[in-house]
This record gives C-alpha cells, structure tokens and sequence, in this order.
C-alpha cells in the first residue's frame, strides 16, 4: 500500500513531541548502535539522511572524532530546526535535502548513515541509487528500519487501540509506514536495484522500550508522530481522547506504573 503525503509531514507540533517523548522511548539505543558500527573505521567525511531531531547527529557528534565532518540532512525543514535547537557537542553542517535528489557531487562521502528514515522513501531504489553516487568506492552505508509492528509493542498496542476508537477507518500510520518495510528480501532487492553489488549485512537487534507511566508512549505515538495528522484527519477533536485511549491500553497492558515494552529493528550495513 502506498503511503498517503501526511506520512512525511512532520510539522506543527510533531517535532518538539517527537523529541522529548519519542526519542528517549525507542530512537536513543538504536542511534548508540548504529554509531558503534561506525566508530571504528577511517572516515573523513559523513552524511545522515533523514536526520529527524538530530538523536543520531548528536551521537555521531559526541564520538566520532573531530577532523570527521558531519553532513545532517532531512526533507522536512521543522525537525531540522528543532535538531539544530538542541544542538550537538561541535559544529555539524544541517541541511534540508531529499533523500531521492541529494544535492552532493558523485563520490563525496565515507559513509552515509539513516536512522528509520527508509521506510519513508517513496522510491527506494531512487534513494538507495543517491546515496551510492555520493559514495566514494568502497564508503558503507548503513542504515535501520524498524521489524514488523507485532515485534514492537507499544506500536501494536497503540495501533489496536485506535482501531476501537475508529473503528469505520483506524488509523494505520504505525503498520504502514514505521513497520511495512521489514523483509529482508525487499531490502536486498531495492538495494540491488539502486545499483549496489554486494550483498547487504542484515543484523535483527532487540531493545527494550521504557516510561516512566503509560502516558509518555500514548504521547509519543499519537501526538509525536504523523499517526496525529491520520487522528486529525478524521476528527481533529478527538486527539485527547485518542491519546486517552492509546495511554488505557498500554497501562491495561503493561501496567499501572512504569511501562516496559519490547521494540525490534534491522540493522542493515553494506559495502559500495
């Protein structure tokens, strides 16, 4: 299913949300994995597509070291803005670009970094074809894409929930687009066909997803993410009680107190 344009908007209220809600809740130990993959080869020169509110810009800033520059990019202007307001340990270059016109000459990067950006991609074997062109030989790309939603389970709480509450259209951001690229042979395929070679390394990792109450996932995914602008669209007044809703079935769920969820994802690394 293609997914509708309000899958990419990320604005209004979204990008302070995203950061204080849904960055600690699931992004902060996928972007300390994906840098540690990277810590130890020789680099000079970095690029991150879809960069969000900088958690991984912020990583890549804090170890990698200083004579390596760092290129941020993302398509949508607002969370870069709310990135480069939090700011990093030492300068990085922010930049808004699409990840399917990257507007960087033929052979400019060591590496090129995506943290759950991919799934956003409208034509992925477009932007799997740019970022091998801005790869010097033999530069990595490595990027990850969350697994399927029933592995993820705040997300799959939240999405069930929101079926009750619209039960006619449910809102199916969360399955559609964050969790619908999880096979590993489209991943092979649409790399394949954006020029890459080699066959690609596909790392399964599993984390654990923390709150202090039910509350904070509720927030995180219902007014964090584009799943507010599907709530919204089919009545802007109920987003409270969509959130209500989403926090009642995680604390049934989880528990009353403190919350603890399993979150999974692909770690996908391959050679140029």
């Amino acid at each position: 299913m293609s997914s509708p344009d309000s899958d990419k908007v990320f604005a209004g209220a979204i990008p302070q949300l995203y950061e204080t809600y849904l960055v600690p809740l699931i992004f902060e130990p996928y972007a300390a994995d994906l840098v540690s993959r990277l810590a130890s080869r020789s680099l000079t020169r970095v690029l991150e597509i879809a960069a969000g509110t900088g958690v991984v810009t912020r990583a890549l800033a804090a170890v990698l070291p200083k004579s390596v520059s760092i290129v941020a990019t993302d398509l949508n202007q607002a969370m870069l803005d709310q990135a480069a307001a939090v700011g990093t340990k030492r300068a990085v270059e922010w930049r808004q670009a699409d990840a399917m016109q990257l507007p960087f000459r033929d052979g400019t990067f060591d590496a090129v970094v995506c943290q759950f950006g991919v799934m956003f991609f409208t034509e992925k074997s477009k932007a799997f074809s740019q970022t091998r062109r801005v790869l010097r030989p033999g530069g990595v790309f490595i990027f990850n894409v969350w697994d399927r939603i029933e592995e993820n389970e705040f997300a799959d709480t939240v999405t069930t929930a929101l079926a009750s509450l619209f039960p006619r259209d449910p809102p199916r951001f969360m399955a559609r687009t964050p969790h619908g690229y999880h096979d590993h042979r489209s991943i092979e395929r649409d790399l394949a066909n954006g020029g890459f070679i080699s066959a690609p390394r596909i790392d399964t990792v599993a984390a654990r997803s923390r709150a202090t109450t039910s509350r904070i996932p509720a927030m995180a995914y219902c007014q964090g993410t584009p799943l507010r602008n599907e709530i919204e669209a089919r009545d802007a007044s109920r987003l409270g009680e969509a959130t209500d809703t989403a926090a009642e079935a995680i604390g049934k769920r989880f528990g009353r107190g403190a919350v603890d969820g399993k979150i999974q994802a692909h770690i996908v690394t391959i050679e140029s």
